[in-house]
């Protein structure tokens, strides 16, 4: 099988299927964009809080010591960045460590919810333009065969015809059908290239918007964990404060002697 053949069966394979099947496809890939753009914009919306008023009462909370009403006050939350700070405040009691562990591996759940489907949306954007223009080649591709069938019938038309001006008007009538053959295959692939362009827009339009929103939770879910963190190393630092002055304390002085719980036992040791 030579070249010239391979080409001439995939030129006829394009020009078979034609373009349409390009715009079935687009047609396709817009529904599922959009379903994808109204699912993740409604989720964003249902995750949506104040987290400066948030972050606010959450340090009056633990400068107050109240871990009980910071657990309340983040579950009555519905955002990201209190589901995240939560995971921390239920380990806050093994330290500011581990609730720093805890809130790591929240957070990188929230990033892999929040960022569900998008890489879809990026892909779209990206390739759609492409998948247009496949339709526009294979439209031109259309439009020069046709062209190229039309020309070859007054041709042969005109050879076996015995008088010129009869090839002539055959010649002429063969051109015009071309011209509107070609004109309709090219319409047919500048169609393709703008429903590439239809798509292709918003998926990205959203693909960005979405992707500031995911940012912006994360940044906050930081902000948000460091009140937290603070209060904790803070609380660990006061306590090892405390359990160092006890330690340098001698064991002789007033401060440092046992108090018994038993007068008897105090009695009997002064006897």
């Amino acid at each position: 099988m030579g070249n010239n053949e391979i080409i001439e069966r995939v030129k006829n394979a394009m020009v078979g299927a034609g373009a349409a099947w390009v715009l079935w496809l687009m047609l396709i890939l817009s529904v599922v964009s959009l379903a994808i753009m109204l699912e993740r914009a409604w989720l964003y919306f249902s995750l949506r809080d104040d987290v400066g008023a948030l972050m606010r009462e959450l340090g009056k909370l633990l400068r107050a010591g109240d871990l009980d009403g910071a657990r309340k006050r983040l579950e009555g939350s519905p955002s990201a960045e209190a589901a995240v700070v939560l995971a921390g405040v239920v380990e806050a009691s093994y330290g500011a460590e581990a609730a720093e562990q805890a809130m790591a591996g929240a957070s990188a759940l929230q990033r892999t919810k929040l960022e569900k489907r998008l890489a879809y949306l990026g892909t779209l954007g990206n390739n759609a333009p492409f998948i247009g223009l496949l339709g526009t080649v294979i439209g031109i591709v259309g439009a020069f065969e046709e062209l190229g069938k039309a020309n070859a019938k007054p041709v042969a038309q005109a050879a076996g015809a015995a008088a010129a001006a009869a090839g002539a008007a055959a010649q002429s009538a063969g051109a015009q059908i071309a011209s509107q053959a070609v004109m309709t295959n090219i319409a047919e692939a500048l169609v393709a290239t703008a429903v590439g362009l239809v798509v292709a827009i918003p998926a990205v339009a959203a693909f960005n918007m979405f992707q500031r929103i995911v940012k912006t939770t994360l940044s906050n879910t930081d902000a948000l964990g460091h009140v937290l963190l603070a209060y904790l190393k803070s609380t660990d630092k006061g306590v090892a404060h405390a359990g160092a002055t006890a330690a340098a304390v001698p064991a002789g002085t007033p401060s440092a002697r046992r108090v018994s719980s038993n007068p008897r036992e105090d009695d009997e040791g002064a006897n």
